[in-house]
């Protein structure tokens, strides 16, 4: 076993097996049938590259059998930074044939991220493209480098330099080894499949261990839920490693039913609209920021978006009069909205539902085994209706967070609840209602950003006495980042100058603050401590006010 991994508890694994929830089979078997059954179908579409299951089956056996002849073996992390290309996917499903472990890192993710994952999780790899806009991906690498000496091998999408290897050269050079190699590989199914990211409440984000058993049927309940069959296309233009384009349902999900996804690198309305269009796409899924900008478009009327179906909306609630209007524009579609984590627990709104429980809730759980608490501050459930902590186990629920015992003693409760710190009630229908969150994070139109991290970063700014950052209302993106300082004497600061020492810190540029307030002194609680409460009531109440001046 994986040390620093936490298994689940041998009583709840046997009867997630009796149930049928866990087929004990790695993810590598389960993608092995599904190649067989739908060898010939279009798997993959990217730009003008297609990929028939048979094609994706070949394509990540080569590359498999490459990886493990220059040394990647089972239990091996793995660093991608990857865009949304078939690369991604071809890379995922060949490490899962080898028994790696990915970490879901993303294009946008800077040395400080990247060296973080490097150092939590003794990757051995790290797989990047040669640049992404003007930012090159190399000179990061050999830093990332020569402070984890576990990171020995370099992939790169693109030209390589000194110690690195090109990937599509690995995806497209016929192996030396025989196929017969990958037989010889023992995936154990009870073992982590992928490290999904936390949001991230404390710093940089915790890596979550998501195992071949509740992965693989994390995916396919979703898919279940979310209608998808064999005839199913998906847009998906979504950060690819995300929990939800990747398995909820997302490609996992969709290759699981011979279904076919459009990949996409782009949220530009116009050129989804296309796509939409041409590949008479059925699914999309998206947060609501992008589904806001998708029906405020002036072009939408120029396509026929008749083949959409479903399109599912995550990260963060959606208004009803966005539901709305997205029904008037896209006449064929159901807009499921969900509540999902990270760390497992998936709640969806169903077609059937009434339509007050549609505009008014986030779903309920995609499994009968789902159990939820409501809990308030010392622990005990709430009375019905009431608001509460959300507290989840479940078959596909993680039971601890990778190599941090003492952070999981306090987010989980001692009979293995995992305390998430969103606040919920029970609406009448069964289904949830979000209604915040304890958790100090910014949710940038689906993007989780802990505020501690930044703060962090912006008390090393040598103005800047003391700090807090909280969110500020958005219409496009939900929220937005506000830096509230308080400066040492005889300093200034703009948000200019505050950004421009940000990046320097070489974190990933959806984390900067949005806005800068230059404060006195910070409001306190009866308890003595800063009052974000108070402080992102003074922002937003700012912003209200200079929108209407």
């Amino acid at each position: 076993m994986l040390e620093g991994f936490v298994p689940f508890p041998a009583a709840f694994a046997q009867r997630y097996r009796a149930l049928g929830y866990w087929q004990d089979r790695p993810l590598a078997q389960e993608f092995a049938a599904v190649f067989r059954r739908f060898s010939e179908r279009t798997a993959l579409i990217d730009g003008a590259r297609r990929y028939s299951y048979a094609d994706l089956d070949h394509h990540s056996s080569n590359l498999a059998l490459n990886l493990l002849e220059l040394g990647l073996a089972p239990l091996d992390r793995v660093i991608p930074t990857l865009p949304n290309v078939a690369e991604f996917v071809i890379l995922y499903l060949a490490l899962q044939k080898i028994g790696c472990i990915p970490i879901a890192a993303l294009v946008t993710h800077r040395f400080a991220e990247i060296n973080q994952f490097a150092r939590l999780s003794k990757a051995r790899c790290a797989v990047y493209p040669e640049s992404s806009g003007d930012f090159r991906f190399g000179p990061v690498l050999d830093r990332v480098q020569a402070e984890n000496p576990a990171l020995q091998l370099r992939l790169v999408l693109g030209t390589p330099g000194p110690g690195e290897h090109s990937l599509v050269e690995l995806i497209e050079r016929p192996a030396r080894l025989p196929a017969s190699a990958l037989d010889d590989v023992h995936i154990d199914p009870a073992d982590p499949c992928i490290f999904q990211l936390s949001g991230g409440t404390t710093g940089i984000p915790k890596l979550i261990p998501r195992t071949n058993n509740d992965y693989a049927y994390n995916s396919k309940v979703a898919a279940d839920v979310a209608g998808v069959d064999v005839g199913s296309v998906l847009l998906l233009v979504l950060p690819i490693a995300h929990n939800l384009p990747l398995a909820c349902p997302g490609i996992q999900g969709f290759l699981f039913k011979g279904a076919t996804v459009v990949l996409h690198g782009s949220t530009r309305p116009e050129e989804m609209f296309r796509l939409i269009e041409t590949h008479r796409v059925t699914h999309l899924k998206v947060v609501p920021a992008l589904l806001i900008r998708l029906i405020n478009d002036p072009t939408i009327s120029g396509f026929d978006l008749g083949s959409v179906r479903q399109i599912q909306s995550g990260g963060q609630r959606m208004q009803p009069e966005v539901r709305l209007r997205t029904r008037e524009l896209f006449h064929n579609a159901f807009v499921q909205e969900n509540f999902g984590m990270s760390e497992g627990l998936l709640m969806f709104v169903r077609r059937g539902d009434p339509e007050a429980v549609l505009l008014e809730t986030c779903g309920r759980p995609v499994c009968a085994d789902d159990e939820i608490r409501l809990l308030d501050d010392e622990g005990h459930e709430v009375a019905e209706g009431e608001v509460g902590e959300l507290a989840c186990r479940g078959p596909y629920t993680l039971r601890g967070y990778y190599g941090v015992p003492e952070y999981n003693a306090r987010q989980f409760t001692p009979d293995g609840f995992y305390r998430s710190g969103d606040l919920m009630r029970r609406h009448p229908s069964g289904n949830y209602v979000v209604e915040g969150r304890k958790k100090d994070l910014i949710n940038r139109g689906g993007e989780k950003i802990s505020a501690e991290e930044v703060e962090n970063l912006i008390l090393m700014h040598p103005a800047v006495q003391n700090v807090a950052c909280v969110p500020y209302p958005d219409e496009r993106l939900g929220e937005k980042m506000c830096a509230c300082v308080i400066l040492k004497t005889g300093q200034s600061l703009t948000l200019e100058q505050l950004a421009a020492f940000l990046q320097l810190q070489e974190i990933a540029r959806f984390k900067l603050p949005e806005r800068l307030e230059v404060l006195r002194d910070f409001p306190v609680s009866t308890f003595g401590k800063v009052s974000k409460k108070a402080l992102g009531e003074s922002v937003a109440a700012k912003v209200a006010t200079q929108a209407t001046a």
